[in-house]
């Protein structure tokens, strides 16, 4: 037995973001859509944290409607694999238009409602996980800043 996406405030808002950051624009003559996260991610260090720190808080919306421990753990991969890419000056910039992490988190999260295995919560699974990536970010960004202050 499938259940349909609850339709709440929660889920509208995961909608939204997740297009402004992934496929709000387009090029023109083309399907070609990319948002805010290729864009801001062009910001050094800072746009990769906060476009990271957009991508967390969707995850715990998700986790707070009850995504199951696995399809968090995806979504994580997803995040992770997106946060890392990211931070490689301009190809990186490249993978975040490609890749799109919101847009695919978003997608599991509606499989996983049609699907019908809705399971409880992840708390314990994703605050661990959340917190040891964004310390990895941030160490990253801090290695970062300290290679440039010694090279210039």
């Amino acid at each position: 037995m499938s259940k349909q996406i609850p339709q709440g405030r929660d889920f509208k808002q995961l909608d939204w973001i997740a297009k402004l950051m992934d496929a709000q624009f387009s090029i023109p003559g083309t399907n070609f859509r990319f948002g805010l996260d290729g864009i801001i991610g062009l910001i050094p260090g800072a746009g990769d944290l906060s476009t990271f720190a957009v991508s967390a808080y969707l995850l715990t919306v998700m986790a707070r409607n009850g995504a199951s421990g696995y399809v968090l753990a995806r979504m994580v991969l997803n995040v992770v694999i997106d946060a890392l890419f990211g931070m490689i000056p301009i190809l990186g910039d490249i993978f975040d238009i490609a890749f799109k992490a919101n847009m695919r988190n978003l997608k599991l999260m509606k499989e996983h409602y049609v699907e019908g295995r809705y399971r409880g919560g992840a708390w314990k699974v994703v605050v661990p996980i959340l917190f040891v990536l964004f310390l990895l970010v941030a160490g990253m960004i801090w290695a970062s800043y300290k290679l440039l202050v010694w090279l210039f």
